[in-house]
């Protein structure tokens, strides 16, 4: 018998899940520098065509919500003043086309002040967040985000541990 086919097999799935795990990161990893240079599209693009992206005081439902959330008023505000969403290192389990992924975020925003005058830069919001992702024909996409701001209440724990579980918390 000859062993080969299957432990070339096994090769070959332990190298699409390490594809997809950096795939992904990847993904979640561009949000931060995407949405803080006010690229809508782009941002949009990372979600399906009806992608929930659930955040504290918003759910926004579809690329255009994604789309308009970006060149809102309020988010042209945060890039004007001077912000960066800094996403952590993300904890990735797939499962053929779907995966989830969980990390933390934290919010920078100047107070005040340009270079010459010394930015003052604080902690705006720290954040949990939980992906729920398919593999699309161009690759993966987020099919569900929730956020919640870690500031004691249960939910964003919990969405730490399902994702750290790699478990959908939608479900």
């Amino acid at each position: 018998m000859n062993a080969q086919p299957d432990r070339l097999a096994a090769l070959e799935a332990r190298l699409q899940t390490l594809e997809d795990t950096q795939e992904i990161a990847e993904l979640i990893a561009g949000y931060g520098p995407l949405v803080d240079s006010g690229s809508a599209d782009e941002v949009a693009a990372q979600w399906t065509e009806d992608g929930v992206y659930d955040v504290d005081e918003i759910t926004m439902v579809g690329r255009d919500q994604v789309r308009a959330m970006v060149h809102s008023s309020n988010h042209q505000g945060w890039i004007a003043g001077g912000c960066a969403h800094f996403l952590g290192p993300v904890k990735v389990t797939v499962a053929g086309d779907e995966a989830v992924a969980v990390c933390h975020s934290l919010m920078i925003v100047n107070r005040g002040g340009s270079f010459e005058e010394s930015p003052d830069f604080v902690v705006r919001r720290a954040t949990a967040h939980h992906f729920e992702l398919v593999r699309g024909t161009d690759g993966w996409l987020v099919a569900r985000r929730t956020s919640r701001v870690l500031d004691g209440r249960a939910e964003a724990p919990e969405l730490l541990r399902l994702g750290a579980l790699g478990r959908p918390a939608s479900r």
